[in-house]
């Protein structure tokens, strides 16, 4: 009777560090995207007001009031905007600290604002942009800013035709506009980043559920090899108890089954937790890089499309090992890494410039103790290792055959 080792399956795809952090960072960006949209919005609004009154010949006192006001309200807006970043989903309508100051603030520069130029718009602008961006539900959102356009627009009427009548500044019709459309832009900016955040919870979610998922895999596949081999195992002692009084040669060689079948569960578990470990060598590749990069090495790879293809069980030692080599017997100033694939064959060629008190070593001395691991990483799967060195470079090549070449 002899054991069959469990088939784990294919490895789990790796999730890349690094691409995560990117989206993260990509996110974060479009935050800061959309907040600088509206409070650019925001700080136009007061120019053009400002604007407004200089081409009204208004007095330099009444000017500089306007502009300090404004700019009071638009840092005071960007408390609720910091706040809406972060915001809970039960967030209550108003936090005090955050949409008061805007409010309060907004009242008084919307009347300073709006009696020194005349214009309604101007008047109720800055409270309608504060209620705006109150922790509003998306649907309620939705129909307070339709009402807050609304206004805006029957205000900007009521302004147009005050405007024919005593002949207004050029700049109030691009005041009147900005006035109009903001509270729309505004609504849109954070329904998108409403989006974004929800698609971003979605992923983490989705994320959290591959890594249980994964977990359940692992469990499951451990105890479908272990369960395998010890029923196995058991079977056999126990034939061998039954053997051993009447035919010792029998019930010995039952125990020499079961001690092999000790060997396939062993062997069986290492395959299982590599398959598991397994790093892809675009990954491998990209992390001996970053790592000869920050040495200060002017570092560079090319990867083969099809590397997922690629052993990486017996190349994925080699990458690390030859990059450690680099890292303490290269010069350190340039290095070149390289995998493709050629006849049902993979290479992995690694080539760097030769330290200064290396120059009189015999070709192949580099490295030493760790070109011998590799030479030996690259029989045990059928592959072979080439070491030369010409031109001030040292170049290391492992090629070892595909797997499906190598299986046997």
């Amino acid at each position: 009777m002899s054991s069959r080792p469990v088939d784990a399956g294919p490895a789990p795809a790796a999730v890349d560090p690094r691409s995560t952090l990117r989206l993260t960072r990509s996110v974060s960006a479009t935050w800061w995207y959309m907040a600088l949209g509206i409070v650019s919005f925001e700080l136009i609004a007061v120019l053009l007001t400002v604007v407004v009154l200089v081409e009204d010949d208004r007095d330099a006192l009444t000017t500089i009031a306007v502009a300090v006001g404004g700019l009071l309200w638009w840092l005071t807006t960007l408390l609720p905007l910091a706040g809406y970043r972060h915001r809970a989903e039960d967030a209550p309508l108003l936090v005090p600290r955050r949409h008061l100051p805007p409010l309060l603030v907004g009242v008084v520069y919307g009347l300073g604002a709006g009696y020194a130029t005349g214009m309604w718009v101007v008047l109720v602008l800055p409270v309608l942009q504060a209620l705006i961006l109150l922790n509003w539900q998306s649907g309620v959102r939705l129909r307070v800013v339709v009402a807050a356009t609304a206004v805006l627009v029957l205000l900007w009427v009521v302004d147009g035709n005050l405007s024919l009548r005593a002949g207004g500044a050029p700049s109030a019709f691009q005041l009147a506009f900005l006035s109009t459309i903001l509270p729309i832009t505004t609504v849109s900016s954070l329904w998108w980043w409403d989006v974004l955040v929800t698609l971003d919870k979605a992923r983490a979610s989705e994320a959290r559920l591959a890594a249980t998922q994964e977990r359940l895999r692992v469990a499951t596949d451990v105890h479908d090899l272990q369960g395998h081999h010890l029923q196995v195992i058991a079977l056999q002692l126990e034939l061998a108890e039954r053997l051993m009084p009447q035919d010792p040669a029998a019930g010995m060689e039952q125990l020499r089954a079961a001690r092999a079948s000790v060997g396939d569960a062993r062997q069986g578990t290492r395959d299982l937790a590599t398959r598991f470990r397994s790093v892809p060598l675009r990954d491998e590749i990209a992390n001996a890089v970053d790592l000869l990069r920050a040495a200060g090495t002017a570092a560079e790879a090319t990867v083969d499309p099809a590397s997922p293809h690629a052993p990486a069980s017996a190349l994925g030692p080699v990458i690390r090992e030859t990059t450690t080599n680099v890292l303490r017997h290269g010069g350190g100033r340039w290095a070149r890494l390289d995998l493709s694939r050629s006849n049902g064959s993979w290479r992995y060629e690694i080539t760097n410039d030769v330290a200064d008190d290396a120059v009189d070593e015999p070709a192949g001395s580099s490295g030493g103790a760790g070109l011998e691991g590799i030479a030996r990483r690259a029989a045990e799967v059928g592959g072979q290792l080439d070491v030369r060195r010409e031109d001030g470079s040292f170049t290391v090549t492992v090629t070892v055959p595909s797997e499906g070449e190598n299986a046997g």
